[in-house]
């Protein structure tokens, strides 16, 4: 394991791996992993910088700045709402991890994904074998996903050539472009304006924004407390289902059901729950995993979980959904060894 201080470590690290064929793990906060009990044969690289840059700031060009993939995401989200740099990073508060991982991911809440507000990423090309910049139009974000997160599992994006789980580009930081304001993007999502007590499209004060968020994160055991076991988890474990229209048809009267592009996009914790998974729901009565007693979304380690538990459970659950409404869940996790 190597805990890298620099740039340059990282990738002379990655590259003399890359040149013996020893496989690379690169990890920030490790949060969105699910390891193999037999552990992960190969180099990890855990990224230590956590340095943040303001490089421009006006009132009519916005503000820019670039952190290094290392760095907490919620610092930089702290700081981003302590500097008033509005665009929505106050709703995504309270996601652990860092920097690196939020393009990978295009990790989003509560009507917003960080894919909107980057505008490009420094990385290491383990194909060409160079540093490289790729914008924010090239990244090819998703739903929870993106061309580095894809790259990890399609030879198609590397001329035919495998990486394993950290695929080709290795992020070595983020730049994001954003404007100086002190109200959140308008809010978009009926939950988080219920908490604030406004109406869909209003925009609070960003500061008003983080703390609801928070709460609301807290409420789910969505925020990292060592005392709450159902924080033991690797968060949401599937994403929520996108569906063709006549599958979202078939869906039984009361299902969620939001327009996403082309496509329906319908609740995964709705799924479960009527499929007949609730809170705290064990495979066995002396299993060692559950899922969260306070949302059925996250798989908890309630103490001695093995990674062969965590799967068990995950498996029964997407079985149970797919008997009863005919829909596949995807894990969000990462999956090494």
């Amino acid at each position: 394991m190597v805990l890298a201080e620099s740039e340059a470590e990282i990738i002379d690290t990655v590259k003399q791996a890359d040149a013996v064929g020893e496989p690379v793990l690169m990890i920030g906060g490790g949060s969105n992993l699910v390891v193999s009990d037999t552990g992960f044969d190969g180099v990890v690289v855990r990224d230590l910088r956590s340095e943040l840059k303001l490089t421009h700031d006006s009132a009519c060009g916005g503000v820019s700045f670039v952190a290094t993939a290392g760095m907490s995401w919620d610092d930089l989200v702290s700081a981003a709402v302590e500097n008033e740099w509005g665009g929505g990073f106050e709703s995504l508060s309270g996601i652990p991890g860092t920097v690196g991982a939020a393009p990978m991911q295009n990790i989003g809440a509560y009507g917003q994904e960080v894919a909107s507000m980057i505008a490009s990423i420094r990385v290491y090309d383990r194909l060409e074998q160079r540093t490289k910049t790729i914008f924010a139009s090239d990244m090819q974000a998703g739903y929870r996903t993106s061309i580095f997160k894809r790259s990890a599992h399609d030879p198609a994006l590397s001329q035919g050539r495998s990486w394993g789980a950290s695929g080709r580009w290795i992020i070595l930081s983020v730049e994001f472009a954003t404007r100086a304001a002190s109200l959140a993007a308008p809010i978009a999502y009926q939950e988080l304006a219920d908490k604030l007590g406004v109406k869909l499209g209003e925009r609070p004060h960003i500061r008003d924004v983080r703390a609801a968020v928070l709460e609301l994160r807290q409420g789910k055991s969505m925020v990292l407390d060592d005392a709450n076991r159902n924080t033991y988890s690797a968060g949401s474990f599937f994403t929520n289902p996108l569906l063709s229209a006549e599958a979202a048809d078939l869906l039984p009267e009361g299902a969620p059901k939001f327009v996403s592009g082309e496509q329906i996009k319908t609740s995964a914790a709705w799924l479960i729950s009527h499929a007949g998974f609730p809170k705290g729901f064990k495979v066995r009565e002396d299993a060692n995993v559950s899922l969260s007693t306070a949302h059925v979304l996250a798989l908890t380690n309630r103490g001695g979980a093995t990674s062969a538990e965590v799967f068990e459970l995950a498996a029964a659950v997407q079985a149970g959904v797919k008997d009863r409404f005919g829909v596949d869940l995807v894990p969000e996790p990462v999956f090494v060894g």
